[in-house]
């Protein structure tokens, strides 16, 4: 019997590749039910779950109702926003609890330059440093994180959903998602703001209803979903260049013939997604799966850049899926990961590839498994969700923790130089 013993004790700790362990940080929101207060996080540690109770154990009390965005802001605060529950709540890299803004009702997406964050809210109205705001459509509210008041809020469309920054502008895609219930047509527009000032810029029609979801980040292209309309408006896609928005060069956009619903940045600066197609008409679900390369969309107008070339088993994997529901590549170690909702009432499952598509293992997790954070494995975060080019490499210019070059660095401010973080003096 010890004889047995030793064997499945060998077997465990060789069953995890060793240049693995230590650096595997994954924290992952549980959406819950909607209405129901069951949102929860799991905390996810090399190839195990530490806890699918992580925030309640860390902090004795419930995390809220629909967590729906999740970012790591420094090295010592990370921001959630939780939509139903109307609150963005800050916690650290260890699970506890900092405080929770609670001024931004029917919020969203969540974006940061490490000074403020900013917010996307479907609400109407917003309680700011200088009082209550009314708006007619969608906002984003800026949040300072030294006191975790929101300072400014601007309107945007209806429905605001995803949110990035650029450059010194923040980029919101619009969806009009209520359009089905409220007198209002969809959205086709993503409005520029000036973070600094929160003043819209422009607004860019795409032309492209309906554009819902979380965006990723690649330098300067972002990957935005549309799922259409659920009927005969069929779901697209878009790789953005803000740039060319930013410089009013036209086309600034390739549009793409399928969702992007879930997708994610890779080390490589590409985009792995999975779309979901859903119709009213046969209420079935149907799916696709895409690396995108937006330099080469961009570059070709969309003649060249997608493929289906994914690593090991991972696309035969995301098949077997029943519902697929979120797809995430660790920026730090490149291992990917990915989970499945199921019957959107009971336990999902996340799964977990290394870099070259090996699959490791499945894991029980809790409803509606649908944003990842992963951790850095030293402590040291840099933000790097908008990937680090080979130019970026190759000179000596200093950079922000959005990837963007900056001229004139302020002091006490946290940038990037050759590669190293540093604080400007």
């Amino acid at each position: 019997m010890r004889k047995i013993l030793s064997s499945i004790c060998l077997f465990l700790l060789t069953a995890v590749p060793a240049e693995m362990l230590g650096q595997e940080k994954i924290i992952i929101l549980n959406e819950g039910n909607w209405q129901t207060d069951n949102g929860k996080i799991t905390y996810f540690e090399d190839d195990h779950v530490v806890s699918n109770e992580w925030f309640r154990e860390k902090n004795g009390y419930k995390l809220g109702d629909t967590p729906n965005d999740i970012i790591q802001v420094n090295d010592t605060l990370i921001a959630i926003a939780i939509n139903w529950s109307n609150i963005v709540q800050f916690i650290r890299p260890d699970g506890t609890a900092v405080t929770a803004t609670e001024n931004v009702p029917n919020n969203r997406k969540l974006a940061s330059d490490g000074r403020y964050v900013y917010i996307s809210s479907y609400g109407h109205e917003c309680e700011t440093v200088n009082g209550m705001v009314a708006f007619t459509k969608g906002y984003v509210a800026k949040i300072d994180l030294n006191t975790f008041k929101v300072v400014a809020a601007t309107e945007v469309g209806y429905e605001p959903e995803g949110i990035a920054l650029y450059d010194g502008h923040l980029f919101v895609a619009n969806t009009g998602g209520y359009a089905f219930q409220e007198p209002h047509d969809y959205e086709t527009t993503v409005s520029i703001l000036n973070a600094e000032t929160m003043e819209v810029v422009k607004n860019i029609d795409t032309g492209i209803i309906n554009l819902y979801g979380k965006m990723s980040q690649s330098g300067k292209y972002l990957c935005i979903n549309s799922p259409g309309n659920y009927y005969e408006i069929l779901p697209k896609s878009m790789v953005f260049d803000c740039e060319k928005a930013l410089k009013g060069e036209t086309p600034c956009f390739v549009e793409m013939p399928y969702a992007a619903t879930y997708n994610t940045t890779t080390r490589d600066g590409k985009f792995y997604v999975i779309g979901s197609k859903y119709s009213y008409y046969t209420q079935e679900y149907t799916f696709n799966y895409k690396i995108i390369d937006p330099a080469e969309m961009i570059r070709t107008d969309g003649a060249v850049g997608v493929s289906e070339d994914f690593p090991g088993t991972l696309l035969d994997d995301l098949k077997q899926m029943g519902m697929p529901y979120a797809i995430y590549v660790n920026p730090y170690t490149g291992y990917i990961y990915a989970t499945d909702a199921g019957s959107f009432t009971e336990a999902g499952a996340l799964y977990q590839w290394s870099p070259e598509g090996v699959k490791l293992g499945r894991h029980k997790v809790y409803i509606n498994p649908g944003h990842f954070l992963a951790l850095p494995p030293n402590g040291i975060f840099t933000g790097v969700e908008t990937v680090e080019n080979e130019e970026q490499k190759a000179d000596n210019s200093i950079y922000d923790l959005m990837g963007r070059k900056v001229e004139k660095p302020q002091r006490g401010g946290i940038y990037i130089r050759n590669g190293r973080k540093f604080v400007c003096k």
